[in-house]
C-alpha cells in the first residue's frame, strides 16, 4: 500500500470525495469552518452544504464530536487531561473540561482504562485510533447482521465467476484447454484442476453439486465445460444459489445440518460451513484463473470485493 491508501501494484483508485471532505474536517491544523473548506478546495457555503447532506452532521460539529472521542481515546491511555485539552484545540483545560462532560456525562478525570470513547453519532462515523475514522453502519440504517456480509461474498463471488467466464472468451480452444500447471489439486477429493476449462468448470459444478445436495436433488450430471455450456450453467445456478443463501439466512439456519446422501458414505455438514468451504475455494479457483489468463495477456483486473462494491453502488 502507498500512503494514500492506493495499491502499488495497480492503477490508482477514483477520488473517494467524501474521504477529502472527512479528511479536510478533521486536519489538526482545520480549526475553523473556513480552515476545512480552504483544505477541500472548497467555499465554506459549498463545503458546509456538501458534508451536511452528504454525513448528516454540519462539518463543526463533526469536528467537535470526533476530537472528543479521541480525546478520550487518548485520556483512556493514560495522557493528562492538560496535554489532551490542547492537543483538541481548546484554548483552556476548563473550556475543554467543560465540552467533555456535556458530551460523556462526565468529567474528563474520570475516564478508566476501559472506557467507551464513542459518542452517538447521526452517520456512524467515529474516531478509530490511532488516527483514523471508522463508519458504522448501524448508525446510518437501523442495526444490521452478518447477512450484509454474507451476501457481499456471495453476490461477488457470483458475479466475479461470471467476468471471469466473459474474459475466457479471449482463448481460442488449445489455451483454453492447454495444461498450464500440470498436477495442480485445489482440493484432494476433486481431482486435478490444470487448466482454464477445468478450473471454471469447478466454479460452477462445485454450486450445483451442492445445490442439489441442499435442494434434495439427484447429483448433476451435465459437466460441459465448453465456455458456451459453463456460461449457461453459471446464469441457471447463480439465482438458485443465491435465492438459498438467503432463505438460510431468513430462517437463521445457518446451524442446521445437512446430511448429504450424495456423499458415499453419506456425510453430515453444518450449513454455515457449506458456504463457508464454497466461498473460500471459489475464491482460490478464481485468483488461480486470473493467473492464467494473465500469462495470455488478457486483463481481468484483480478480483477486489472492494473495488467491485465501488463499481456496483
Amino acid at each position: 500500500m502507498t500512503q494514500n491508501g492506493d495499491r502499488a501494484d495497480g492503477p490508482p483508485r477514483g477520488r473517494d470525495r467524501l474521504r477529502e471532505l472527512l479528511d479536510a474536517v478533521l486536519d489538526d491544523d482545520h480549526h475553523t469552518l473556513g480552515d476545512m473548506a480552504e483544505g477541500a478546495y472548497a467555499s465554506p457555503f459549498h463545503f458546509s452544504r456538501t458534508l451536511t447532506r452528504d454525513a448528516g452532521e454540519p462539518p463543526v460539529a463533526m469536528r467537535r464530536r470526533v476530537m472528543l472521542e479521541r480525546a478520550a481515546w487518548q485520556l483512556r491511555g493514560g495522557a493528562s487531561v492538560t496535554d489532551v485539552a490542547f492537543a483538541s484545540g481548546y484554548d483552556s483545560v476548563e473550556g475543554f473540561s467543560r465540552a467533555f462532560s456535556r458530551a460523556f456525562g462526565h468529567v474528563p478525570s474520570q475516564v478508566g482504562p476501559d472506557a467507551d470513547h464513542w459518542l452517538p453519532s447521526p452517520n456512524g462515523i467515529h474516531f478509530h485510533p490511532p488516527t483514523s475514522l471508522w463508519i458504522d453502519s448501524r448508525g446510518r440504517s437501523g442495526t444490521r447482521s452478518t447477512a450484509e456480509v454474507t451476501a457481499m461474498l456471495v453476490h461477488h463471488d457470483l458475479d466475479d465467476t461470471a467476468a471471469l467466464l466473459d474474459a475466457a472468451k479471449a482463448l481460442d480452444e488449445d489455451a483454453y484447454r492447454r495444461v498450464r500447471a500440470p498436477g495442480r489439486v485445489v482440493l484432494w477429493f476433486e481431482g486435478p484442476e490444470e487448466t482454464v476449462a477445468a478450473l471454471l468448470e469447478r466454479l460452477v459444478f462445485t454450486k450445483e453439486v451442492w445445490l442439489a445436495s441442499i435442494e434434495g436433488r439427484d447429483a448433476p450430471t451435465d459437466r460441459a465445460d465448453d465456455l458456451a455450456s459453463l456460461v449457461a450453467r453459471h446464469a441457471e445456478v447463480g439465482p438458485r444459489w443465491l435465492a438459498m443463501v438467503r432463505d438460510i439466512d431468513r430462517r437463521d439456519a445457518w446451524g442446521d445440518r445437512l446430511v448429504d446422501a450424495l456423499c458415499e458414505p453419506p456425510e453430515s455438514f453444518v450449513l454455515g460451513s457449506v458456504l463457508a468451504h464454497v466461498i473460500t475455494f471459489s475464491a482460490v479457483r478464481r485468483q488461480l484463473v486470473r493467473e492464467l489468463l494473465r500469462t495470455d495477456g488478457v486483463d481481468v483486473g484483480h478480483g477486489d470485493p472492494i473495488d467491485w462494491l465501488r463499481s456496483n453502488r
